[in-house]
């Protein structure tokens, strides 16, 4: 194959920067895009990237016609992280013969909250011939992939612990809005009781790894926090006054047969000192693994999905997980 044609789904700040690195990969050819927004579809896509010349490529509104009507290969999908929610839009895909590479969180392990969509999508994308994957970089790679591939120099697993400290001033607006930035500790506790926030996938990540091991989670425990500013912190979209929210405390851990074997840590919130990922396996040898600075998200996401582009292409149909992947890595690296 001399180039691999790519339509890009979703055109929010990860969709975009994704189009763009897309057109700059030797091997990848950016052929289409879609967008339901007022203000991007029918644009040309060079217009909504911001860039000084036209692409040629209208942002459509319309997923099934522009399959239709495009030679594609793979859909690289960056709209919602509910699986249920965008379940149409890979359906669509699927029935148009399109691999797909996608961001939303809960495809990481589709199977954990909606089994029978899982299902339903997995037997459409085997007869279709397509695969169909959820990456990103977490879920996806820093609290999941990561420790897994680190295990592959144990030869026994006792425990892992998996700690991931963002500075939320540092990312995208959607993100700071995510983790609470901004609202008071009430507002916060009020919509983590409603289901309406937490960092979607930190579950997926968990059970992603204890399927890696063959560990059987017969209980987890799931904790969010708000993390409260000691003193005022501004970023470009948001001032945070003193004892308001400026990001999350989410932690899980995961049980197998009364022992506790997974511990997830994440802490996203403005201003968190030394940023870093880090991966403590208990385990012969014992392993600790420092990524001081931690993995910048918003480049990283980008990079899991344009990545995954090539390999998704070699693997057998039907809905994967990373676990179902060859090694990630970056290819035509400069």
């Amino acid at each position: 194959m001399k180039s691999i044609r790519v339509i890009q789904y979703g055109l929010g700040p990860i969709g975009c920067n994704t189009a763009r690195a897309i057109m700059e990969k030797k091997g990848l050819e950016l052929v289409g895009a879609i967008d339901i927004a007022p203000d991007k579809a029918g644009k040309d896509l060079g217009e909504v990237l911001g860039l000084s010349d036209k692409l040629k490529i209208p942002v459509s509104a319309d997923a099934a016609q522009l399959f239709r009507k495009t030679k594609a290969h793979v859909v690289a999908h960056t709209t919602q992280s509910s699986f249920k929610v965008v379940y149409g839009q890979l359906e669509t895909a699927a029935i148009a013969g399109l691999c797909v590479v996608s961001s939303t969180e809960e495809l990481l392990v589709p199977s954990l909250r909606n089994p029978e969509l899982a299902s339903k999508l997995d037997r459409l994308a085997r007869k279709q011939g397509v695969a169909m994957l959820g990456t990103g970089v977490n879920p996806g790679f820093v609290m999941d992939t990561l420790a897994l591939v680190l295990t592959g120099v144990c030869t026994k697993v006792r425990g892992i612990k998996i700690t991931r400290r963002v500075d939320a001033s540092t990312r995208r607006m959607p993100l700071q809005r995510k983790v609470g930035a901004g609202m008071t500790a009430a507002e916060f506790r009020k919509l983590v009781r409603q289901g309406k926030l937490g960092h979607v996938g930190l579950l997926e990540s968990m059970y992603l790894v204890a399927a890696g091991l063959g560990w059987e989670i017969t209980r987890h425990q799931e904790k969010i926090e708000p993390v409260l500013a000691e003193a005022t912190q501004t970023t470009a979209y948001f001032t945070v006054q003193p004892g308001d929210v400026c990001g999350i405390k989410h932690t899980c851990s995961g049980i197998s047969h009364g022992r506790k074997v997974l511990d997830l840590d994440l802490q996203m919130y403005l201003g968190a000192p030394e940023p870093q990922d880090s991966v403590e396996i208990d385990g012969e040898p014992p392993i600790k693994m420092i990524i001081h600075g931690g993995v910048a998200g918003d480049i990283a996401t980008v990079a899991s999905l344009v990545n995954a582009i090539p390999l998704i292409l070699n693997v057998s149909p039907g809905l994967k997980t990373m676990l179902d992947m060859p090694i990630l890595r970056a290819f035509q690296a400069v």
